[in-house]
């Protein structure tokens, strides 16, 4: 196309070409909705916290994804509601049956996981060890921090963000792996929920409460109480579960990101997403959150359900 013609079309408002200065306005309008979000959410984890429940977590997704391409048309911003509303749902199934199965009843198992992980410590629990090694005398929440503890409280609190955050990622850039990973994400909730329902079970802290268990405390959560951080339920709250221990879903959740990230990438540097899961299984052995099994379990569990949605996926595009 010539110079003359194209100045002639854009003149002419022809939508096809745009002027320098209409790019740069888009642009600009992408930028401060950007920097208004950003603005908007600093604000509310400094004076509420940081988003906790699936619900928040994802409309607080929602509203990126739509300052980062503000300018697209709303039906485009529409097609999120679109597409999440079905996994959403599942989500708040899971997140409020996981609430209802201590309530039926079931024994809750307690000497297992200790006899397991005293086999496993040499006699003495990996949680009291760690405890007695690093939280210090006396070992409560209110103790001061150290430095590693705002690292492993960070790790903890990214449970409730980092699946989604991956998929608002996958779903700007392709609906196909945006598919394919909440296909992953819901099924490990759902897998969870299926063992909670049919093995309740205490975790270090709770059997420390019921003397079967050396002193241990729940300390999840010190590593902020210097900087003032907190994590907060808006629209899911009331509802929790402390015998939904095995497995341990923060450590399945770190370790399908982590597995999922070296199935799908080829960098050689994908490895060190490894880094992550091994660093929340370590939080939750040392917060008395999960036992060693919990996580092994975990893990078991994000390898069963990367290798049945593959295998789901390869039969289903055979067949078509």
């Amino acid at each position: 196309m010539s110079q003359a013609t194209e100045l002639s079309r854009t003149r002419l408002g022809d939508p096809s070409v745009r002027s320098p200065g209409r790019r740069v306005s888009g642009r600009a309008r992408r930028v401060a909705a950007v920097t208004a979000y950003v603005v908007l959410l600093g604000t509310w984890v400094v004076t509420l916290g940081i988003p906790n429940d699936s619900l928040q977590v994802v409309l607080w997704l929602w509203a990126a994804t739509i300052a980062a391409r503000f300018d697209a048309p709303w039906r485009s911003h529409l097609a999120f509601l679109r597409d999440w509303w079905l996994p959403v749902a599942g989500l708040v199934v899971y997140f409020y049956s996981r609430g209802l199965t201590d309530e039926l009843g079931l024994p809750v198992h307690v000497e297992m996981p200790i006899t397991l992980d005293r086999w496993l410590g040499g006699g003495v629990t990996p949680t009291e060890r760690l405890q007695a090694a690093w939280c210090g005398d006396p070992c409560v929440k209110e103790s001061d921090p150290r430095l590693f503890d705002l690292y492993f409280t960070s790790v903890y609190a990214t449970h409730f963000v980092a699946g989604l955050t991956i998929a608002a990622v996958l779903w700007s850039r392709s609906r196909a792996e945006w598919e394919r990973w909440m296909r992953r994400y819901v099924g490990i909730c759902f897998g969870a929920l299926v063992v909670y329902i049919a093995f309740p079970m205490a975790p270090p802290w709770m059997a420390s409460e019921m003397g079967e268990l050396g002193h241990t405390s729940r300390i999840t959560g010190r590593g902020w109480s210097e900087i003032g951080l907190d994590r907060i339920d808006v629209l899911l709250q009331g509802v929790g579960n402390p015998v939904a221990a095995m497995p341990s879903l923060h450590a399945g959740i770190a370790f399908l990101i982590a597995m999922y990230g070296v199935q799908r990438l080829r960098s050689p540097g994908r490895w060190l997403l490894l880094v992550y899961p091994a660093s929340m299984s370590v939080a939750l052995v040392y917060y008395a959150e999960h036992y060693v099994v919990d996580i092994v379990a975990g893990a078991l569990l994000a390898w069963a359900v990367l290798v049945g949605a593959s295998r789901w996926e390869r039969r289903r595009q055979g067949s078509t």
